[in-house]
Order: C-alpha cells, then sequence, then structure tokens
C-alpha cells in the first residue's frame, strides 16, 4: 500500500504503527543528522516532513490523523513552557509586548498586502496574503528556546507575552478579511470577539495562578489515583484550550495559560511527564509543518520569485516591526525579540487555506505563503541560536548577581 495512503484505510491495524514509525523516525534521524551538523534539530525534523511529503518521496500526505497529533504536540510544548514562566513576570513586560505585537502585525500586513498589489494580484488576494503575514507561531521559538533553558531570559517572556497579544490581533484581522471577502464587515461581532477573547486571556492571567494555588491543593487531598497532579494538571490544560478557541483564540493560548496558572503549584513530576508527551507528539507537529509545502507549485519563475520576496519580507517585517517595539530594552534583546517572532508556521497556512477555501486566494499564490509559513519556521532556530549567543552565561550572571545582592542585603 503506497505510504501517502496509509491512514485512509484505519481498518488496517498495522497502517497506524507504520505512519507514526515513518513520521516520528524520520524526525528523529533529519533532527540528529542536523544535531551532528550544529544545526538545530527542530529544522532537521521540519525538513523531515518535506523529504516524505507530496512534494519529493510522496510517501505521506497530510491528514486528520496527523493533523490531531499535530495540534496535540504543539497544545503539549505551549503548557509545558507555560509551567515554566510565570504570569507575574509576564505581566511585568506587558508594555513591552503589547508595542511589539503592534507593530509586529502592522508591519508585516501592510508589506504583504503592497508586495502582491505591486505584483498585481486582486485587491482580497492582497488583503489575505498581507493577514498571512501577521501571526507568529510561538511553538517553534518556544521549542527552541525551552531547550537552550533561556525562558526565563526577558527577551524571552516579551516573546512569550508578545505571541499572545499578536494571537488576539491576528485573529481580528483574520475576521475582518475574512468579512470583506463575503462582501461587508459586522462591527458588533468584531467588537465582541474582541471583547471576549481579550477578556479571557486577561482574567487567566490575572487570577489563574492564584485561583490554582488554592484548588489544586484541595482537590488532590481528596482524590486517591495515582499521578493525581498531573490528571489535575490534564484536565485544565484541556479545559482551558478548549475555552481559549471558543473564546476566538487559538487552544494552543489556553495550553500556554493553564500551564501558566499551575507553575507555582504543581510538582516537578508533572514538569517530567508532560516533558515526556511533548517529545513525543512535538515530531508529528514539525512534521506537519513540511508535509504541506508542495515543489510541484513553483514551476514558474514568477511564483518562484514572488515567494522568495514575500520571504524576504516576512522575515525583515516581523525583525524590524517587533525589533523597535522592544528597542528600550537595548539592540541586543531587541534583536533576540525580532528574530523570536519571526516563524509564521501553521498559522499561516490556516489563513491561506481560508483565502483558498473562499476562493479569494489563487492557488500559486496558496503555493507561495505556505511557502513563506515554513521556511521562516525553517530559518528562525538558527537565527535563534546567533541571536541568543551568550544568552546563557548572562543569565548565569545575573542570577549570580542576584543571589549576593540577597546575600549581603
Amino acid at each position: 500500500m503506497p505510504f501517502a495512503l496509509l491512514l485512509e484505510a484505519p481498518e488496517a491495524p498495522l497502517d497506524l504503527p507504520l505512519a507514526m514509525l515513518l513520521v516520528f523516525g524520520s524526525a528523529k534521524l533529519l533532527g540528529e543528522l542536523f544535531e551532528r551538523l550544529r544545526q538545530p534539530a527542530i529544522v532537521g525534523e521540519i525538513l523531515a516532513g518535506v523529504l516524505i511529503g507530496p512534494g519529493v518521496l510522496g510517501w505521506m500526505q497530510p491528514h486528520e490523523f496527523l493533523v490531531a497529533l499535530a495540534e496535540l504536540g504543539v497544545m503539549f510544548l505551549l503548557f509545558r513552557v507555560g509551567l515554566e514562566v510565570k504570569s507575574s513576570e509576564l505581566l511585568k513586560v506587558g508594555g513591552s509586548a503589547t508595542l511589539v505585537a503592534v507593530l509586529g502585525v502592522a508591519i508585516p500586513f501592510f508589506l504583504g498586502w503592497g508586495i502582491l498589489q505591486l505584483w498585481g494580484e486582486p485587491q482580497l488576494e492582497s488583503i489575505f496574503t498581507g493577514a498571512a503575514m501577521v501571526a507568529t507561531s510561538v511553538g517553534i521559538t518556544a521549542q527552541v528556546l525551552a531547550s537552550k533553558g533561556l525562558l526565563s531570559l526577558e527577551a524571552s517572556k516579551v516573546i512569550l507575552a508578545a505571541a499572545v497579544i499578536d494571537d488576539i490581533l491576528g485573529l481580528l484581522i483574520l475576521a475582518l478579511v475574512s468579512s470583506l471577502a463575503r462582501g461587508g464587515v459586522n462591527v458588533v461581532e468584531l467588537a465582541s470577539t474582541a471583547v471576549v477573547a481579550i477578556g479571557f486571556t486577561a482574567v487567566v492571567v490575572k487570577w489563574g495562578t492564584r485561583t490554582m494555588k488554592r484548588v489544586v491543593p484541595r482537590v488532590q487531598k481528596r482524590m486517591i489515583s495515582g499521578e493525581s497532579q498531573f490528571a489535575l494538571a490534564m484536565i485544565l490544560l484541556f479545559a482551558l484550550s478548549y475555552m481559549a478557541a471558543h473564546s476566538g483564540v487559538a487552544a494552543i493560548i489556553g495550553a500556554f495559560l493553564a500551564g501558566m496558572a499551575l507553575a507555582d503549584t504543581v510538582s516537578h513530576r508533572v514538569h517530567d511527564l508532560a516533558h515526556g508527551v511533548t517529545e513525543l507528539l512535538v515530531p508529528f507537529f514539525l512534521v506537519g509543518i513540511g508535509l504541506h509545502l508542495d515543489v510541484s507549485a513553483f514551476s514558474n519563475w514568477s511564483t518562484v520569485a514572488m515567494a522568495a520576496v514575500i520571504f524576504l519580507a516576512a522575515v525583515v517585517s516581523k525583525f524590524v516591526g517587533c525589533g523597535l517595539g522592544a528597542y528600550r530594552m537595548g539592540w541586543r534583546n531587541a534583536s533576540r525579540v525580532g528574530v523570536g517572532m519571526i516563524p509564521r508556521g501553521e498559522v499561516g497556512m490556516v489563513v491561506a487555506q481560508i483565502g483558498l477555501s473562499m476562493g479569494v486566494v489563487l492557488p500559486h499564490v496558496y503555493a507561495v505563503v505556505v511557502f513563506m509559513s515554513v521556511a521562516t519556521t525553517i530559518a528562525a532556530p538558527p537565527l535563534l541560536r546567533i541571536a541568543y549567543r551568550g544568552a546563557a552565561e548572562e543569565e548565569a550572571d545575573a542570577t549570580a548577581a542576584a543571589e549576593e545582592d540577597f546575600r549581603l542585603g
């Protein structure tokens, strides 16, 4: 049976393990190869999806089951990241993060729209392309920073906070452009969506940790089953992910908020269990990104040129826009924030898919947006490695200085 059809016949009991072996095994093999080449493993895992996908070997097609595993993977990834971040620390950088998010949305949107207009594409198609360039796929940056133990740095906190705000702004822009494609803008609907999304996020950030400090110990005392803390953590993870999705923001934002709410409450055992599940599922998220890239769509030189220009614009617009938003933090931190907001990942592809399904985005522009999403995701980890060079030593020095001040103080 062709690999592309592995998941089309669930009645065959060997198909599922073989498909998971192909995806997970290829991701880890290429990840190991890239590590040996002194490159981030995450790049190899994404390229594994390109290799086994429809554009190269054709062994695997994007499929609902793989999409489900990918969504679980990125949810657990953001949950694990949330466990390492305290809400009080995120609130401290709220002002900088808001400016980063606003500039990091406005500049890519207008640049993407302008490029497509200069290319002679229709107005709505240009608007959808700009919207696809807006959102940041924070899962990629979070994976790199978490693997290097750099989540406690100020720049990293700004990136995470800005990504939450970025997601809300991206949601509103998508709702606006979708309304335009349908022929009208419902102001009341847009306003209510904004209020609900912002309200949900603000409530969890402000009171989530305080509530969990009271609830978790009390509930745990009444439970007699093993791993009760982990069970409670999973219930909160899925509950907030569901609520986030229905309030208008992405489910992964709910997962991140769940982890952050539990950061001061759960034991190290929960961290270890969450890390194990994440290590299993994240390769499906990374390979899934690569699977969507079909290189056969770039047989036309005009499409290749458009893809190259959009990719460069996507990188520069986020780097400049988000970097300007963080300029008060100094050049080094501003560059880290700018690079950390570059990857578009699955978010850009979702916007393009909506435009394609509505008939306002043509296939060649859809292919360009998918290329931009995958290429920015692949480019981000090496750029992050450069931007965060020496960051571990900075963190160690800052920690030592704080301990010394405490001892003398």
